[in-house]
């Protein structure tokens, strides 16, 4: 009989390949009592409600303290999280985790007084604050960011009706939620050896990659089939979403919804245009050629939606042991300097990750921690190439927090949404690079290649027709129009026949998918996954063509946190999102592996 290959308990897994959160925390006694001490200084911050306006001497005391509760909150939250992560069946962990997300709360209504008092302060108070205490000069940036609010900020009694409403505000996505997570049912399928199959979301990604076209067919069917059931219903959630994104606006006196979603970060609508004209401008010459080559190499008459994920390619057999995927990485790495690299390798020494799979561990990859401890990394290493591109990215976030936490005083160490999940991308782009560099092998260059345009398919296109769709749909109901199911749609329809071009055949039940996209509740985000591709490729083209400067320019950046606004950031790096040039380089690249593409498929 053949041995089963299980998975290990997590106490037969070698300490070397474990994370050391004994690092932040020797034992659970010591979380125990920072715990308690972090609790009884929290009800002290409070007690400063009322009084940031007697001195800059009572706002640098209150400054401080809330750092050093934040410093020790943030250890105490990671810490307890990353250990339950190690093991959920564990209950003592949990317990933790929980008691340290009261503990957030409870800090969050503690200082929830902070915000409004300070904008209710004179400017200049402000300025002379910071002009007399000296320590208090590198939050000048920290109140200009938060001062600018106050052009939105309404007289109390109103800011009071507002918060009121905020419950209100949340019923559309919670009710989506509800409705597809816990009401909506998807039918059964056949799976490729004819058994019945239970249908859902999280099956869906395996069944739409099935070299099976019955089964991709079927799971299509069953999956976006039941959402054009629930359109009406779903629609009317949707048109209730914008609604609020409507009236918060107009409350608060900015232009429009989109103008509200980009204050905050500070970007014009220059760059959100960027994204979603240049998605527009570059989908005929080159998504309907990746569309056409996909047609071509699986040999279809008709090309569907539920096509799209369908391997081109078989995933290389080979396995790494994870020695080797560090020494990939490294070798991939090397353009950004042996200091870069010294410290991704400090990394593996110090114990940041969390390597290898173990019973009832938390599955996926991240990057974690806070100001104070270690980048941490989790993982679940088996050896596949997916795996070492998962090392890169994930060591890409954490890189970029130790660099940040390293370089900025807490108050900056963290950087924004906006530049999140460029670090990681950057590195993922260089990996590539070398993987195609250095493989003769043409199967494993098709992989390569085919992972590529499934990337820049999923994270360039496919958001940039998000960030369209939403920004057509606010546009409408703004002036006036009303959100149905037909008009939804319909627009769905021509977005996604723009994009992919003559050789995809579309659904009807396809044009029901905007029912489907979560994000869609939170108007105006997904914009960003497309400006941090973009980034990237910017970073990594630069530093791979040698151009002068291009590493210490994305060292800095890697450095800045959330020093600036983050363009700023990014400008200071060589990388101008209200310009059209990042973008169109990115669509270079994009063409030239394409035409590559071409040649090894042909």
């Amino acid at each position: 009989m053949t041995a089963v290959n299980e998975v290990p308990e997590r106490s037969s897994i070698p300490e070397k390949d474990k994370w050391n959160l004994e690092a932040i925390y020797a034992a659970f006694d010591e979380w125990q009592k920072a715990y308690d001490q972090t609790l009884a200084e929290i009800d002290g911050l409070a007690e400063y409600a009322g009084k940031l306006g007697e001195g800059s001497g009572t706002l640098l005391e209150f400054i401080r303290k809330d750092e050093s509760v934040s410093l020790e909150l943030g250890k105490l939250y990671s810490y307890a999280n990353m250990k339950s992560h190690e093991d959920l069946r564990l209950a003592k962990p949990m317990e933790m985790a929980s008691m340290a997300e009261s503990l957030m709360v409870k800090y969050s209504a503690a200082v929830s007084f902070f915000e409004p008092e300070i904008l209710a302060l004179p400017h200049e108070y402000i300025n002379d604050c910071i002009k007399n205490e000296h320590e208090l000069t590198r939050y000048e940036f920290f109140f200009r960011k938060l001062l600018r609010e106050r052009e939105h900020i309404l007289p109390r009694e109103q800011e009071e009706l507002l918060a009121k409403a905020g419950e209100m505000r949340a019923v559309p996505e919670n009710a989506f939620s509800l409705l597809t997570d816990a009401d909506m049912a998807f039918p059964n399928i056949q799976d490729e050896a004819g058994n019945e199959a239970e249908l859902t979301e999280e099956r869906w990604y395996r069944f739409s990659r099935s070299k099976d076209r019955r089964v991709r067919h079927d799971a299509f069917m069953g999956i976006y089939g039941t959402y054009a059931k629930f359109q009406h219903a779903v629609s009317a959630l949707y048109a209730g979403s914008v609604k609020g994104d409507i009236f918060y606006a107009r409350a608060r006196h900015y232009k429009d919804s989109l103008d509200m979603a980009l204050f905050a970060e500070n970007v014009p609508e220059e760059v959100y245009s960027n994204v979603v004209d240049t998605a527009r401008e570059y989908s005929a010459p080159l998504m309907h050629k990746l569309i056409a080559l996909r047609k071509k190499v699986l040999g279809l008459d008709e090309f569907h939606f539920y096509d799209l994920n369908a391997p081109i390619t078989t995933e290389p057999e080979r396995s790494y042991t994870f020695d080797e995927a560090v020494s990939i990485a490294v070798e991939a790495l090397a353009p950004l300097g042996e200091e870069y690299c010294a410290n991704f390798r400090r990394g593996i020494s110090e114990r940041w990750i969390d390597i290898y799979e173990n019973k009832g561990k938390r599955k996926g990859a991240y990057s974690w921690g806070a100001y104070g401890t270690k980048p941490y990394v989790l993982l679940n290493f088996d050896g596949t190439i997916h795996d070492v591109f998962t090392l890169v990215h994930e060591m890409g976030h954490s890189l970029h927090s130790y660099y940040s936490r390293e370089n900025q005083p807490q108050v900056y160490a963290d950087y924004t949404i906006l530049l999140a999940e460029v670090a990681s991308t950057t590195n993922e782009a260089l990996l590539l690079e070398y993987l195609l560099k250095h493989n003769s092998d043409p199967e494993a260059r098709k992989w390569l290649l085919a992972y590529y345009y499934d990337m820049v398919r999923v994270t360039f296109f496919r958001q940039a027709m998000f960030a369209d769709f939403e920004r057509e749909a606010h546009r409408h109901s703004e002036s006036g129009g009303v959100l149905t199911p037909e008009y939804l749609n319909d627009l769905w329809r021509k977005l996604n026949a723009h994009c992919y071009g003559p050789d995809m055949v579309i659904d009807e039940e396809l044009c029901a998918e905007w029912a489907r996209i979560p994000h869609f509740y939170s108007a105006f985000y997904v914009y960003k996954y497309v400006t941090g591709f973009t980034a990237a490729n910017a970073f990594s083209s630069a530093i791979l063509n040698q151009e002068e400067g291009a590493v210490n320019r994305y060292i800095n950046f890697l450095k800045s946190g959330g020093s600036d606004y983050s363009l700023n950031i990014l400008r200071r790096a060589g990388v101008d999102l209200t310009e059209k040039a990042p973008f169109e380089r990115t669509m270079r690249t994009f063409s030239e592996r394409l035409d590559e593409g071409l040649k090894v498929w042909a």
